[in-house]
């Protein structure tokens, strides 16, 4: 009988794993993490611990070492199958060995497997990777620590094994996380942190000098795995392009990735005025809602009513009220399934807009699993509009299992379209939420913690609304005897304030104080324009090797990319690079693993092995309210909560749980947000209707409304003029979801050249107690 002392999983299994620390180091705007995982074999047997865990899909893992007792075994990089070969070779033998490997399906998912540690003994597993941290639409800086991993929904037919891609995921509630988790960061820059926020409790900023260049923040104790770590860092003047030049490893061979200095170029480009506050009046926007199981938990992990399904709702009414008359769009949702709610996109309406604000809200989270792929593919299928540019906006929790194979397709039509993705929740992937917005050509974004999905959204529809700058070239301008090789794919996509990552090689020898230069040339609303950045060729100091690293990672993804389009084909060999550049820069691909053994003289461990899966935080628990049958009784049947509709309510369809028909509560709606509630009578063109709605979301009634319009006023212009004035009198804190339909609004009054409109204007401001005037809303 095993001895249940110590750590346990919910199944009563002992577990090996006691603590995780993490070391966050921050320079600028990129991240190295150090992470160090401490396990402990409290059992009589030996032990093997397997440990499945997310890391930021853009992470380039570039060592990993274990410390058992005094001895420290680095590990190399191999090929993956030759790792998992000598892996299980050292445990056949009695040795112990440790192998890390990524998943095949996604890159942000990993497996860490501890073998054949003995009773009694203790192993420090050392983590380390490097990565860039994303620019918000507010300019922050967004680190994110993935601290929880929620089941990857795997499609039937799509080669995995179910699970994260092919790798068994021991998952529990946060509450029930056997392990704890300590975090501390430093921050430097050229420039000085403004603030540090996160969604975790963290303890007081330290400021360690006078110019608040440097800092450092720690994780409260406690943290409970109910959420990502997230940082969000901001410095003063962010927008500020750089150039880091990092020196070749004297190690290396000349001439090779690593032998040679690489330069790491952030641009920042900045757009004219007059075109920034240009609208697009045209355009075909597809929106893509996941309504899987998932979506129906709570936004924010709270016992809040508002789920994620329905904050959905609530901005798909923003965004629908914000389009410009002319433009075409649709609406799909997905989850087993998929549907839309027009054969095709349609040209936006009353009567359109109408007809999908009705299904909209008649939207749940019960089309079971998360099938994204199909429903893109038929998107794919249809022909676009002539002179309407395609903007996807994609809304999921992002619990995929075949992440490679949907940025494959998105990546293969990119040329007809920009993709703006959401991820929504904790724990959503963010390689497949990255990687859907870096392959579209379009911007991602993260709801998480506290966060408004609305805000967020809404910026990126500013950004789908902008003149799409086409014709992007780079050219550099280096010393004679310097030659470049770029490792980032093409520049597909710029935004206003955006930044924008090239990494290069730079080859042959340049002189002493010698300068280079990159242009990036683009048209921008039938004008060219060019961004420009000269920088010095001397090599930064202190950078180690994690631009050569970030450099590498750039490039393996590429190749992989590749790889996948041409497989079946002859490829020029493209596996065997990729696993070259892997082993050379000693940075993990999915062609290739980690593998440390311990060949120190001992005695072979003897005995049969235990293996113990970790568990990992999943958050997502899916509330069915069937009469007084509630999730904890489903729980207590045995009802795993999952996308799957088999596993999540298998157990609950066809039961008789009231001595009747199967039946559903619906919960009690929350009183409707006033904002959203005048949102909602807007009509397509732009203008508000004077009726009695209209006055009940302004806080008065039809009497006083009537009242005291001025005469010679149309009753619709009246109507927006209030609606306006109570936006900008009332709502200005929330100004970012209700600016573009504002400006609609506006548009709409400009053109009804309504007589009087001072006059209603003051009228109006007297009627609600405001202040407006009238060029602030925008007459």
């Amino acid at each position: 009988m095993v001895n249940c002392c110590g750590l346990i999983t919910a199944n009563k299994d002992p577990v090996p794993l006691k603590s995780i620390e993490v070391e966050l180091e921050v320079r600028d705007h990129v991240a190295t993490v150090v992470s160090t995982l401490n396990y402990e074999n409290k059992e009589d047997k030996p032990l093997e611990a397997v440990f499945v865990f997310p890391l930021p899909g853009d992470a380039a893992v570039c060592h990993f070492s274990a410390q058992i007792g005094q001895t420290q075994i680095v590990a190399e990089v191999k090929e993956k199958q030759k790792a998992r070969e000598e892996y299980d070779d050292a445990l056949s033998s009695g040795q112990q060995a440790f192998l890390l490997e990524e998943s095949e399906q996604s890159p942000d998912i990993f497996s860490l497997s501890v073998g054949s540690l003995p009773p009694g003994e203790s192993a420090s597993i050392r983590l380390d990777y490097v990565t860039e941290l994303a620019v918000q639409a507010d300019d922050g800086l967004r680190f994110c620590l993935p601290a929880v991993l929620n089941p990857r929904y795997q499609p039937l037919g799509s080669g995995g094994s179910g699970g994260s891609g092919g790798v068994q995921v021991t998952s529990v509630p946060a509450s029930l996380v056997p392990y704890s988790l300590s975090f501390s960061a430093r921050v430097s820059s050229p420039r000085p942190i403004s603030k540090v926020e996160s969604s975790c409790s963290l303890d007081s900023l330290q400021y360690l000098n006078s110019d608040q260049t440097q800092a450092t923040i720690k994780l409260a104790a406690g943290h409970k795995f109910d959420r990502d770590v997230e940082l969000l860092i901001y410095y003063k003047d962010a927008h500020q392009p750089t150039a880091v030049v990092e020196a070749g490893q004297a190690s290396a061979e000349p001439g090779s990735l690593m032998g040679d200095p690489v330069v790491m170029v952030s641009l920042y480009p900045e757009f004219p005025q007059s075109v920034m506050s240009s609208v697009a009046s045209c355009g075909e926007f597809v929106f893509l809602l996941d309504r899987s199981g998932s979506m129906g938990c709570s936004i924010n992990n709270s016992k809040q009513q508002e789920t994620r399904i329905s904050s959905a709702r609530d901005t798909l009414l923003l965004l629908l009220k914000s389009l410009p008359m002319g433009c075409y769009f649709n609406i799909y949702s997905f989850g087993s399934s998929y549907e839309h709610i027009f054969p095709k996109s349609v040209e936006y309406s009353q009567q359109t807009m109408e007809e999908a604000l009705k299904k909209v809200g008649e939207m749940g989270a019960n089309l079971g699993g998360t099938e994204i792929l199909s429903p893109l593919q038929h998107i794919y299928s249809q022909s676009c509009i002539p002179s309407q540019p395609r903007q996807l906006f994609v809304f999921t929790d992002g619990e995929v299992g075949n992440t490679k194979q949907v940025l494959d397709l998105v990546k293969k039509n990119s040329g007809s379209h920009r993709c703006f993705s959401f991820g929504i929740g904790e724990g959503s992937s963010s390689a497949l939420i990255n990687g859907l917005a870096k392959e579209g050509g379009g911007h991602a974004q993260f709801i998480t913690g506290t966060d408004r999905m609305q805000p967020k959204v809404m910026q990126s529809l500013r950004f789908a609304l902008q003149p799409a700058v086409v014709d992007i070239s780079v050219t550099w301008d280096l010393p004679k005897g310097v030659s470049v090789t770029v490792l980032s794919p093409p520049i597909t996509a710029l935004f206003q304030g955006q930044r924008s990552l090239i990494y290069a090689q730079l080859t042959g020898q340049s002189p002493k104080a010698a300068e280079g230069c990159v242009t990036v040339k683009y048209s921008l609303a039938g004008h060219p324009s060019q961004n420009q950045l000269r920088f010095s060729l001397k090599p930064a100091e202190d950078t180690g090797s994690t631009v050569h690293r970030l450099g590498a990672r750039t490039l393996i993804r590429s190749l992989e990319m590749e790889e996948r389009e041409r497989r079946g084909q002859p490829d020029g060999g493209l596996k065997e690079k990729v696993v070259q550049l892997s082993v050379q820069s000693g940075v993990s691909s999915s062609f290739t693993a980690f593998i440390a053994v311990n060949k120190a003289d001992g005695e072979a461990i003897q005995g049969p092995l235990v293996r113990r899966n970790i568990p990992i935080s999943r958050m997502c628990i899916v509330k069915v309210n069937l009469c007084s049958f509630s999730t904890q009784n489903a729980m207590a049947c045995g009802a795993p909560m999952s996308d799957e509709p088999e596993m999540a309510f298998g157990v609950l369809r066809g039961l008789d749980l009231c001595g009747g028909a199967p039946t559903t509560v619906i919960p009690k709606q929350p009183p409707r947000d006033p904002l959203l509630q005048l949102v909602s009578l807007q009509q397509a063109s732009g203008c508000w209707l004077l009726d009695p709605a209209l006055s009940a979301a302004l806080g008065k009634t039809s009497e006083e409304v009537d009242k005291s319009k001025p005469a010679p006023v149309n009753s619709d212009v009246w109507a927006t003029v209030l609606a306006l004035i109570w936006l900008h009198g009332f709502k200005k804190d929330a100004k970012e979801e209700w600016e573009l339909l504002a400006m609609k609004a506006a548009s709409w009054l400009r053109s009804q050249n309504a007589p009087c409109l001072t006059e209603c204007v003051e009228a109006g401001n007297a009627l609600l107690g405001c202040s407006m005037q009238k060029d602030v809303l925008g007459l």
